[in-house]
């Protein structure tokens, strides 16, 4: 008895389903650091980086000066004072550390990086989906701080050599600029980051903290986004696979391939394929 028609078929697709699972494809979105000012060009171990920069520092896009720069008042890394309408407090000031140190030390931003027109970096990150806590309580502690604009990427009075207030403009509390967390979180870097309704530790949401002693939970995030982006570049963000980890985790190519398989399989064995209800 030959061999049914659709076997070979069915078998060779399994063979290259198989392959494919089973060898490493690496996606160009992962582990990977954004060509800007001060990133290294590669992610790798720093032997020491500085306080709240220090969960990255098994896989960093920062080095220790760059990490020790990220908590001065007026840093040598872009010379921006955090302190142009007064002091900023010291609850406030942690998140916007953490801001810089996510910025410069993650190598789990790939995602959404894109093009930069700017003079000192050839990339930017943009619509980061930064988890829900961390955008309230980001809000929560700096609403009685005070700012004079929205957006602290451009418009600033730069004439001494750092960033000052422009003329006219006055010094408000964030809840009177930034009237919800969301408007903090997206209009002051100019959309580098998105309010995401998700919460911590739902895979789909970017952590701007984490205690490294757990492990980084935005590998698994990146991972999760750069499986999307590569499977539905055109529809992006709005498109999720909700299946399994599993089958998330396999290449889009095994995905591709699977429903032919499992329509050739039953066929090759039975001869005749699924049967037709009512004939």
């Amino acid at each position: 008895v030959g061999m049914p028609v659709g076997m070979p078929v069915a078998l060779a697709l399994l063979v290259l389903l198989a392959a494919d699972a089973v060898v490493p494809v690496k996606n160009p979105l992962l582990n990977i650091c954004m060509d800007a000012k001060h990133h290294k060009r590669e992610p790798g171990p720093e032997g020491k980086l500085y306080d709240q920069c220090t969960p990255w520092k098994d896989n960093a896009c920062c080095t220790a000066n760059t990490s020790l720069e990220a908590h001065r008042d007026q840093s040598n890394l872009y010379s921006f004072n955090w302190n142009h309408c007064g002091v900023m407090p010291a609850k406030c000031k942690r998140h916007f550390i953490q801001d810089t140190c996510l910025y410069e030390c993650s190598p789990n931003l790939g995602p959404w990086i894109d093009q930069a027109d700017s003079s000192w970096r050839r990339e930017r990150i943009l619509h980061v989906p930064l988890c829900k806590e961390d955008c309230e309580e980001w809000w929560e502690d700096c609403k009685d701080a005070l700012t004079c604009k929205e957006n602290w990427h451009k418009g600033w009075n730069w004439a001494t050599g750092t960033n000052r207030c422009p003329w006219g403009s006055m010094c408000r509390p964030f809840s009177k600029v930034f009237p919800r967390p969301r408007d903090l979180c997206e209009k002051i870097w100019s959309n580098s980051y998105k309010h995401s309704p998700e919460p911590r530790g739902s895979g789909k949401c970017i952590q701007m903290w984490f205690d490294p002693a757990q492990g980084n939970p935005n590998v698994a995030v990146a991972t999760y986004y750069a499986w999307k982006k590569s499977c539905s570049p055109a529809q992006g963000e709005n498109v999720a696979p909700e299946r399994d980890q599993g089958v998330r985790a396999l290449p889009c190519s095994v995905l591709a391939l699977l429903p032919l398989a499992l329509v050739l399989l039953p066929e090759a064995a039975g001869g005749g394929g699924i049967p037709r209800m009512g004939v």
